[in-house]
């Protein structure tokens, strides 16, 4: 129900909570997008195609902010890794992928209830320091390493390097909790992954289906050493995911021998979204 002054109310007369989404406060920086396509990439994630009126282009790593805002002017924000590269055949189109936070604010209206034509704002691009491009460290080998959702500004490389033709090393290690959580795991280590000659391992750390090379358990220093590159080879290293898993990564890496100035860290900690 609502009230004649348009304020939606809950059955005892109270006000309900504001809608997001229903208005825009836009202000410097940031531009209205329209969302033009959405897929979903795994049972709990799904990534959103937006348009953005003059993006003035962005590199594999950075990540956007968006902003939704109610009728009563209520906004919350949240950042959200680019899952693409800059495409020079629709260099206004952005691609974010977002995972559903039970109980949050934000990811559930944005993987359940956010449909194509409807609009939100967005900001960016954000960061300097966690991206890779062609060419990048004279070409020294790359060494991803994803925990969950982590994965996004990662596979966001790989797809920078493929579209490219670049031929840079890479080894790609993911940790995820269970077969349903996995996103882009066909791609990145099925016939596509394979050709692009990026060598992907998928650790997982609850539930591991029947063909997995290993029982379900937390990545080790041994999954590391044993998958990752040596430390001989100079590699630069990508850890994204949340702060426990990169803070105990980027140890086993720097027990490994790895340069501390190779190693780049993107962290994400627990959120209301």
């Amino acid at each position: 129900m609502t009230s004649s002054g348009g304020v939606e109310l809950g059955t005892a007369g109270t006000p309900a909570p504001a809608r997001l989404g229903e208005r825009f406060a836009t202000t410097r920086g940031w531009r209205v997008a329209t969302l033009a396509s959405a897929h979903a990439e795994s049972a709990t994630a799904r990534t959103l195609e937006l348009d953005v009126p003059d993006w003035p282009g962005h590199l594999a790593g950075q990540h956007v902010d968006l902003r939704l805002t109610a009728a009563d002017g209520y906004t919350a924000e949240r950042a959200y890794s680019l899952s693409t590269p800059l495409d020079p055949a629709a260099p206004e189109r952005v691609a974010v992928t977002v995972q559903r936070v039970p109980g949050g604010e934000v990811s559930p209206y944005l993987v359940d209830g956010f449909e194509p034509g409807q609009r939100i704002e967005v900001r960016g691009p954000v960061g300097g320091w966690f991206v890779w491009e062609p060419g990048f460290a004279d070409a020294a080998p790359v060494l991803l390493i994803a925990g969950g959702s982590g994965i996004v500004p990662l596979v966001a490389m790989v797809r920078a390097r493929r579209g490219a033709g670049n031929r840079t090393p890479f080894r790609l290690l993911c940790s995820v909790r269970t077969p349903d959580d996995a996103m882009f795991t066909d791609e990145l280590t099925g016939v596509r992954g394979r050709a692009d000659g990026v060598e992907a391992q998928v650790f997982y750390t609850r539930a591991a289906p029947l063909d997995a090379a290993r029982e379900a358990r937390r990545i080790g220093l041994q999954d590391v050493a044993a998958h990752g590159w040596p430390p001989e080879l100079r590699p630069v290293c990508y850890v994204c995911g949340p702060t426990g898993f990169v803070e105990a990564v980027t140890r086993m890496l720097l027990a490994l021998g790895h340069d501390p100035a190779a190693i780049r860290a993107e962290r994400f900690g627990p959120a209301g979204d």
